[in-house]
């Protein structure tokens, strides 16, 4: 008897086996509440005044809540994962290219999430580093290979506490500085520009949400499915990065766990944070799983393994070169989620042939080269890298698509005469 895959790593997920909304805000939530966001707001809290930093969370936070809406919308409609949902656009071997970069993306923040755990351990008990980044990897690996119901329970655990944690955080550093007037005057050392503060916010959190349809195909309803992603990344991720901002204003520490040391809470933040990374690191290994199964067609829970063994391994270099590497997201992966979603709302409208009743063609060239010209635009043109991205990315593919559908026409017209015309009597 074929063992049934309960994860639906290469099918739609049926009406049946969907979720209602509580239980997919908990798990959107989950992944948002995500201490390298807090990282990032240190950052930003860093380089810019109060109500610059604030700002820029609103701005960046709208732009990816409305991006992860669209995506909830079509994964909720489709029942289809993010990799799924790329063969429409990029044919089935071009979503090779998105799974991949999407996958490895995904090891790489798992990666971060176990030594952000591993450093201020080691700081509280003296236990090597390396030792704790093994056994938080494969503690973490274990509980991402049990998929959906897994992550629900960890997230429903660890989200109110990171809120409790954070927000007494937030009322020690705001009492450090002279209180909510002492962060309106708060001025940076050295200014950090706008427009790279808007790329490391949008860039902090474009991987997972362009992953957004691996978590909510499993929503009942597309209402519940939007509401619950805008409400996770819009409020979620703005939280996160208010309270790591707020910690490195009055510390001039941006890593959330030097923060939590100075203020004397380190012990309980080991717990509350090695939760919350918990959550976001089995969402980033399930949807890596889900990522290399859309290539190499081996269920998800049987890769999970091998992508928990790859990220622990690579911890400490990803830890070290943070910034470096939300870059790196910021130009490669937006072009990804655009692509899907100019090719569903504006070239087919809304609508998808049946994934179990279509076929695919290999690979479709226009979306490969809008990608990289996507990446492109986010490298070389002035502006914001991730927003350049995904409008250059969706230009290309829309025009591209069309410019070739009208050729295709006219050559099929242009043949239609051709067999109409009588032919000449040779002599």
């Amino acid at each position: 008897m074929k063992k049934v895959d309960k994860e639906f790593s290469l099918e739609a997920v049926p009406q049946s086996s969907r979720h209602g909304f509580w239980r997919m805000l908990v798990v959107m939530l989950g992944l948002t509440f995500f201490s390298a966001s807090m990282w990032s707001g240190g950052t930003l809290g860093e380089g810019l005044t109060f109500i610059q930093f604030m700002g820029i969370v609103l701005v960046g936070n709208l732009i990816l809540g409305a991006y992860t809406g669209a995506l909830a919308y079509m994964a909720a409609k489709t029942g289809l994962s993010t990799h799924l949902l790329a063969r429409y656009a990029f044919g089935e071997k071009g979503s090779y290219l998105s799974s991949f970069m999407l996958a490895f993306t995904q090891i790489g923040w798992f990666g971060v999430g176990v030594a952000m755990f591993a450093v201020p351990v080691h700081k509280v008990t003296g236990i090597d580093t390396y030792v704790l980044i093994a056994i938080a990897g494969v503690l973490m690996s274990i509980t991402a290979f049990f998929g959906m119901k897994a992550l629900a329970i960890i997230s429903f655990i660890a989200v109110p506490l990171i809120t409790i944690l954070g927000t007494t955080s937030v009322f020690k550093a705001t009492e450090s500085v002279g209180g909510m007037q002492g962060l309106l005057n708060y001025e940076p050392s050295e200014m950090m520009g706008l427009a790279a503060a808007l790329t490391i916010c949008i860039g902090s959190f474009i991987s997972a949400g362009t992953l957004t349809p691996d978590f909510t195909r499993f929503a009942n309803t597309k209402k519940s499915a939007v509401i619950s992603t805008v409400i996770a990344f819009f409020i979620g991720n703005s939280l996160m990065f208010v309270f790591g901002a707020i910690g490195a204003i009055a510390t001039g520490q941006a890593d959330v766990s030097e923060v939590m040391f100075i203020q004397g809470l380190i012990v309980p933040a080991i717990i509350v944070l090695g939760l919350n990374i918990w959550t976001t690191n089995d969402n980033a290994l399930y949807a890596s799983g889900l990522g290399l199964s859309n290539i190499t067609k081996i269920p998800k829970q049987k890769l999970v393994v091998f992508n928990g063994i790859l990220g622990t391994l690579a911890a400490m270099w990803l830890y070290n070169n943070f910034v470096g590497w939300l870059n790196i997201l910021g130009a490669a992966l937006p072009p990804i989620g655009a692509i899907i979603l100019a090719d569903f709302f504006i070239l087919n409208r809304g609508n998808y042939t049946p994934f179990a009743e279509v076929k695919h063609k290999k690979i479709n060239w226009i979306a490969i080269i809008a990608w990289g010209l996507g990446v492109c635009a986010a490298q070389f043109i002035p502006g914001i890298p991730p927003i350049n991205a995904l409008l250059g990315s969706a230009f290309v593919h829309v025009v591209g698509t069309i410019l070739v559908r009208k050729f295709a026409g006219n050559r099929m017209q242009l043949n239609k005469v051709e067999e109409t015309k009588p032919a000449h009597v040779q002599g």
